[in-house]
């Protein structure tokens, strides 16, 4: 039976944007009609399992974007250099946009954005897919009933988890800042994202501490090699690139990820061939990265409450952790369930609104709460409905230029004050 519903294109037909692809076709909602994508193999692979023709296919977004517009709605998952441009470009023509984080690699591009969706009229979401959770809604719903006072303070971790770090911030593509961006930017923009969301205000003031304290060459073991297949100390290395990557054969969710980005080859010959010649099979103490391992984040809100934010590479790769202290109450989750505390009482009560975790999910409910993105778009692109997204704009940009002043904070030593920022930049960034 033909498809109905709103027309989608998808520029970067990497894990991003084949999954949100993949969503959207299985939903039956919206049609995915066209792709993007440098990488032939990739492309070939997208075009077969969405039945795009020959002519629905493009080597880059540019070139989609010369045959005018593509469709309703563009899903833009580019490399993180290249959210801007298209962004800019497809607003242009007219398309609403969902955009994976961060939404630009600097604040002037941002604003660029900004203003040419808003002079364009089309919506746009950025993939700040925390917001979207059945957890963040009822953790929301808690604080806003009272059920903890008036909320004073909150923590919330980030534990990246010591091979996943390895894996995509010191071997990976977002191991340099120069290439996508700063660590909080790229990989935490979530979290300061969601803080903003669930206390309900942006920070007026932002310290920050952190460096790169232990991938570096002055940390390298003796007797290590430059890459993990001819090392003698391997074995007992903990970011052994030959243990994590062999390890995931034969598990089809780490086959796609963290392999997937490794090697298309399923074999033991294939990854190790792929080891030997590409960047993950090299020694972490070798590489060329320079954003951080650890970091942390004070925020004070106008309000008078406090938060800090810790991201570290140090830990187990587990779901983020949050507390929030109110006058009358507390509570405590994991992504997946909540404990609230009544001062008053005593008591407590545990929330699961989510449910289980799905099988094999490493980070608690990262591709739930993807479908659940990619569901809000295409509800959203449907009704011409702005509403049905879970922050605009402005409220992305907001978030994003507190996690600049928190790195200024950081380079500089110091205390940033945030004013409530310059209008959006005139022109279009350049293609």
């Amino acid at each position: 039976m033909q498809r109905t519903g709103p027309t989608i294109a998808v520029a970067g037909a990497g894990l991003r944007g084949r999954g949100y692809a993949a969503r959207i076709r299985e939903a039956g909602a919206a049609r995915i009609v066209a792709v993007a994508e440098p990488d032939p193999a990739r492309r070939a692979r997208f075009a077969a399992e969405h039945g795009l023709a020959p002519e629905r296919t493009f080597p880059g977004w540019r070139e989609m974007a010369a045959r005018g517009r593509p469709a309703d709605g563009v899903i833009i998952a580019t490399q993180d250099a290249e959210h801007a441009a298209p962004a800019v470009r497809f607003a242009g023509l007219g398309c609403h946009i969902l955009l994976e984080k961060p939404m630009a690699t600097s604040e002037a591009d941002a604003l660029r954005v900004v203003d040419a969706v808003e002079r364009a009229g089309v919506m746009l979401a950025v993939c700040h897919v925390m917001r979207y959770t059945e957890y963040t809604r009822t953790l929301r719903r808690l604080i806003e009933d009272g059920r903890i006072g008036t909320p004073v303070s909150v923590q919330h971790l980030e534990p990246v988890g010591w091979w996943h770090h390895a894996h995509s911030y010191v071997r990976g593509n977002w191991r340099r800042a120069d290439e996508s961006g700063p660590m909080l930017m790229t990989k935490s923009c979530h979290d300061v994202d969601w803080l903003i969301h669930v206390m309900g205000e942006t920070p007026a003031r932002v310290s920050s501490f952190g460096r790169l304290s232990h991938f570096r060459p002055e940390e390298r073991p003796p007797g290590a090699a430059g890459r993990c297949v001819d090392c003698a100390v391997e074995a007992r290395c903990p970011y052994s690139a030959t243990r994590l990557y062999l390890s995931c054969l034969g598990d089809p969710a780490r086959e796609r990820w963290p392999l997937g980005a490794v090697t298309d080859d399923r074999t033991e010959a294939g990854v190790l061939r792929a080891l030997r010649e590409g960047p993950y099979g090299r020694c972490v103490y070798a590489c060329d990265n320079d954003v951080v391992d650890h970091q942390v984040v004070n925020m004070e809100f106008p309000s008078g409450a406090t938060g800090v934010f810790t991201m570290t590479a140090f830990a187990a790769a587990a779901p983020r952790q949050t507390r929030v202290f109110g006058t009358s109450g507390c509570l405590e989750g994991d992504g997946l369930r909540i404990t609230v505390r009544d001062f008053v009482t005593g008591g407590t009560e545990s929330v699961e609104p989510g449910g289980a975790p799905p099988e094999g999910a490493s980070d608690g409910r990262h591709d739930l709460d993807d479908d659940a993105l990619a569901d809000a778009f295409v509800a959203a692109l449907a009704a011409g409905d702005p509403a049905l997204l879970s922050s605009g704009p402005r409220e992305s940009l907001a978030s994003h230029r507190v996690v600049w002043a928190a790195e200024r904070a950081r380079l500089n030593g110091a205390v940033i004050e945030l004013d409530p920022g310059p209008s959006p930049a005139k022109g279009t960034v350049s293609t």
